[in-house]
């Protein structure tokens, strides 16, 4: 899933080790910019230099898995970012020159005999 959104917040990232070694986890809050703004919060799993990469107030396209798990007999939800790219601003596409004005169409002569139409349908 892709969404587009400007970063709210980000929150200071929590450290830990586990058996498989070392990991890092931060999460960033985005306000998604529509009429009635909302907010995610993405978790960033081990990717320090895209959270170093981010600016709050600024535009970013963000790529995210989401996942639901079970403990306890509560639900939780992840929304893990994959990718970040800033937001592309639209170049401005070069103005076109201005084109010659249309030179008259030639006059054609009428065809003398209106011509038979042809059937060439093979039914």
């Amino acid at each position: 899933m892709e969404f587009e959104g400007v970063v709210y917040k980000i929150l200071p990232a929590t450290k830990g080790t586990s058996a498989r070694g070392e990991w890092q986890r931060q999460e960033v809050i985005f306000e998604l910019p529509q009429e009635f703004s909302r907010k995610i919060c993405v978790i960033f799993f081990n990717k320090e230099s895209d959270v170093a990469r981010l600016r709050e107030g600024a535009t970013y396209t963000v790529s995210v898995n989401i996942e639901s798990r079970e403990f306890n007999g509560k639900w939780y939800t992840d929304v893990r970012a994959w990718r970040v790219q800033p937001k592309q601003e639209e170049a401005a596409a070069p103005a076109m020159p201005d084109m010659p004005p249309f030179a008259e169409e030639p006059a054609y002569a009428a065809p003398a005999a209106p011509m038979a139409e042809v059937d060439d349908l093979p039914f």
